[in-house]
């Protein structure tokens, strides 16, 4: 308990930093910063597996919850960059 509140600010403060960051990027630099998001929600998804796999109940499930959104996010990831790119192809 008597970490619970400095790992509560750092967390705010990351929502805030975050939502900050994100709201002030030009709409050129998305493409970029999606294939990057892809890289850490990858890394994520391989915490995720080592999680869902320990014997702790509270881990799995919350290591199941983590593999489901990261992949989700990869997934998604994925598809709008691909409609962007599609965008930019020579139409016959």
């Amino acid at each position: 308990m008597d970490t619970f509140i400095p790992l509560l600010t750092i967390f705010m403060l990351a929502v805030f930093v975050g939502f900050e960051i994100i709201t002030k990027v030009p709409p050129l630099l998305h493409t970029p910063l999606m294939s990057g998001s892809n890289a850490i929600s990858g890394i994520t998804i391989i915490g995720a597996m080592l999680a869902a796999t320990t014997p702790n109940t509270l881990t799995t499930v919350l290591g199941f919850l983590a593999l489901v959104l990261a992949s989700t996010n990869v997934i998604g990831g994925f598809l709008v960059t691909h409609r962007m790119l599609s965008m930019f192809k020579r139409k016959d």
